[in-house]
Parts: structure tokens; sequence; C-alpha cells
């Protein structure tokens, strides 16, 4: 049997290794996963216990996965792709991790989700509005994942949904540069850059902020317009351009909770200070 750690991050990629970075340096033992047998090495040199785990393998060993999550916390932040079976194939990936959750010591999860959970409700959006998301559209495939894991009396488990995430090799211009009449020029961008994220994932952790749902985004929201032709202009790509005298659907979505009960302020507020 595998010794049992502190933390295990399911899911060591653009954000999830840096993360388990930052826990290490905080003093607590992480076990990491990724998909990629070439990373295992990284993730050694990083002090991180690696584990290869893919969990759409029909032939993933459950030694393994059980191994992995000889944890007290699990992180998991393994976003779905969405585009090629509608997550049909992620809330299976989910429900096998869930599964073998119920035979392992972990007793606390951190979900990492998206507001992409909330419709377009055109004013100020809070955690309590993925109402209208249950309602309009049951069939939504975070909202079922996330569900997944705060129905459970095995553990507890806290969901932070991230804005549209922004940093290291992760850089916004590249998604629209040089494209034409696009809608929504005026609507707000829900933005986080991502020392944001690791601090208040790391947050989360040391003040045992458990059983909640928190909002993640920075502070200021400015139009996309403003935001996608700064992030073009930054990297010196063609500005795209938006659709005028267009009705606007957004969503602006609000961090009060998280900011007042982790008593956080945002390193990074204005996202037109990303670049």
């Amino acid at each position: 049997m595998q010794k049992k750690v502190d933390i295990s991050v399911m899911g060591c990629g653009w954000l999830g290794l840096p993360l388990a970075e930052l826990l290490i340096r905080t003093g607590l033992r992480v076990n990491g996963s990724t998909t990629s047998e070439q990373k295992l090495d990284i993730l050694l040199q990083s002090g991180i216990n690696p584990f290869l785990i893919n969990l759409s393998d029909p032939e993933l060993k459950q030694k393994t996965l059980e191994n992995f999550l000889q944890a007290d916390v699990l992180v998991l932040n393994i976003p779905p792709k969405l585009r090629s079976d509608g997550g049909e194939s992620y809330l299976q990936q989910m429900a096998v991790l869930r599964k073998a959750l119920l035979q392992s010591p972990v007793s606390r999860v951190l979900f990492v989700s998206s507001t992409s959970v909330y419709l377009d409700l055109n004013r100020i959006v809070t955690e309590e509005d993925t109402s209208f998301t249950h309602e309009r559209d049951p069939d939504n495939t975070l909202l079922k994942a996330e569900r997944l894991f705060q129905d459970s009396e095995s553990w507890v488990s806290t969901v932070v949904r991230f804005g549209g995430l922004v940093g290291i090799n992760r850089q916004p211009g590249r998604f629209l540069a040089g494209k034409r009449e696009l809608p929504n020029g005026d609507a707000p961008v829900n933005m986080i850059h991502l020392e944001d994220c690791l601090n208040i994932l790391e947050r989360i952790i040391a003040q045992d902020k458990w059983g909640q749902v928190y909002n993640a985004c920075a502070d200021e929201h400015p139009s996309r317009r403003d935001f996608y032709e700064a992030a073009t202009k930054a990297l010196h790509l063609e500005a795209p351009t938006f659709r005028d005298m267009e009705e606007t659907h957004f969503k602006l979505i609000s961090s009060q909770k998280l900011k007042y009960e982790l008593a956080y302020v945002f390193s990074h507020p204005d996202p037109m200070a990303f670049f």
C-alpha cells in the first residue's frame, strides 16, 4: 500500500502542476497525476509523487488509482472536453473516480470548476444562480460533475468556479486574433490570472473552507471588445472586430463571497493589466 500523503492533485497540467509545487513549498506531501508518460520525470523533479493515470483508459490499473488516492485531500482538476461527445465521456471518467474515492481515505475534495455553469442572465451572477441552469439546462455536464462530488457522506467538498484562465503560456489574444464581426462586444469579461487561481486554492486548503461553492474572477470586468483588442495588441496580432448595435447577452460574475469568507485580495484585480 502506498504511504498516505496530505494531498493528491488529479491533473497536473497548466494549473495543477504549479499548484502542486506551491503546496509542496508550504510543507505538504503531494501525489500528482498526469496522462503523459513523458511528464512523470517533471513531476518527480518537482518533489511530487508521480502517477500515470488516464481515467478514460479501459486498462487503467485500479491499484494505481487506489495508491494515488491515499491522501487526506483530493484536488480534482480535469477540465471537460465537451465538443467531442457533449461531455458524456467526461462524466464517465468522473464516475470511475468517484467509485474509487468511496474506497479511499480521502475526506475532502476540492473540485475545480468553471463559471460556464451559469447562463447569460444579463446581470450580476452569484453562486446561487445555478438554480436557473438546473431548470433550463438540467443536462449541464459541469453541474452534473459537481454534484457527483458534492453528494456524498464519505467526504466534504468545495467547488471553485473560475472565470477565463490567463497567465503563463495562456494568452487570450491568440483566441480571437483577426476574427471579424464577433458578437457581444459590449459584454463584460470574467477573467482570472493564474497567480490568483493558485493562491485561492491554497488558501481554501489552509483555512479548511469545506462544504462551500465559490466564484473566482478578477474584480474588474472590461468589455469583451476592449479586453481582446488589448490582448491582441500585446502580442502584436491583428485585433478582432465586433458587431455594432447588437443586443448583448452576458453574465457578470461576482466573487464577493470568496473575497469575504477567505479575506482574499486579488493580486491581479484588473484583466486589462494582465498583458
